[in-house]
């Protein structure tokens, strides 16, 4: 079953092209990784897939119901995202704690609901895997903007770990921010996330991508480079030249690595 598709799809924002002619498929169960240069288009085509930007041309199907035509609000209860340009639906005065809680109930607020240790316990603990134990009390509205990032990240995770989990998990460089051992914990809780739930992540280093990612898509200059399953498209030479640098590809134990070639 597809979960999002994309025929031609473009978007222009003050006459600039960010993407354009995209045709792209995501299917239940998939895990994605989004790859290009900067400027290529990938923040741009993840905030049409999160239906928080409406395509300039083409059309955007996501979970079976076409964008532009129905109830965003309610299409939006069953993504989640998280990226910089969308911590802004965090409400300020919730706490970090708050925030987390109420991810798997997709509400914004905690008033009026309780919560037991369990999810209490969950919730601390994944906000100390991502560098955030000592802020859950504080408020997201006194948090920076990578704070607020990766609260937004541990809002969505903690839906992603239980059965009312989102059925598409976007995320817009999820590792920004975080040391080593913060990496590799928030790498073990994407494992984690319940299936056949499909995931979409964009980074920049192929380190960061999980073992369980299936496909990838690499975009540059706005439009398509290359699609399909990962070990035909995260090679070095697909990679070389959408960089436009000589690299050299592994994977080891299910985890990329790249490098200049010599």
């Amino acid at each position: 079953m597809s979960v999002l598709r994309l025929r031609g799809v473009g978007l222009r924002r003050d006459g600039r092209v960010l993407v354009g002619g995209v045709d792209w498929e995501v299917e239940e169960g998939q895990r994605w990784a989004l790859l290009g240069p900067n400027g290529a288009g990938k923040t741009s085509l993840l905030e049409v897939a999160s239906t928080y930007e409406l395509p300039s041309d083409g059309v955007a199907d996501v979970l079976g119901a076409r964008v532009g035509r129905v109830d965003l609000r309610e299409l939006r209860r069953r993504v989640g995202v998280a990226g910089p340009t969308l911590t802004r639906r965090l409400r300020p005065e919730s706490t970090v704690l708050e925030a987390v809680l109420t991810g798997p109930r997709a509400t914004l607020t905690a008033w009026g609901q309780s919560f037991d240790e369990a999810e209490v316990a969950a919730a601390r603990g994944l906000l100390t895997d991502l560098g955030l134990g000592g802020l859950a009390e504080r408020r997201v509205g006194t948090l920076s903007d990578g704070e607020r990032q990766r609260t937004q990240l541990a809002r969505v995770l903690r839906a992603g770990e239980t059965a009312a989990s989102p059925e598409l998990v976007l995320l817009d460089e999820p590792a920004a921010g975080l040391d080593v051992g913060g990496r590799e914990l928030l790498l073990d809780r994407l494992e984690r996330l319940v299936a056949p739930r499909a995931l979409v992540l964009v980074s920049h280093h192929l380190e960061e991508l999980p073992p369980s990612v299936t496909h990838a898509l690499i975009l540059r200059d706005g439009g398509v480079h290359a699609c399909g399953p990962v070990d035909e498209v995260l090679t070095g030479l697909v990679l070389s030249d959408a960089f436009g640098v000589p690299l050299e590809v592994r994977r080891e134990q299910g985890r990329w690595h790249a490098r200049r070639a010599d």
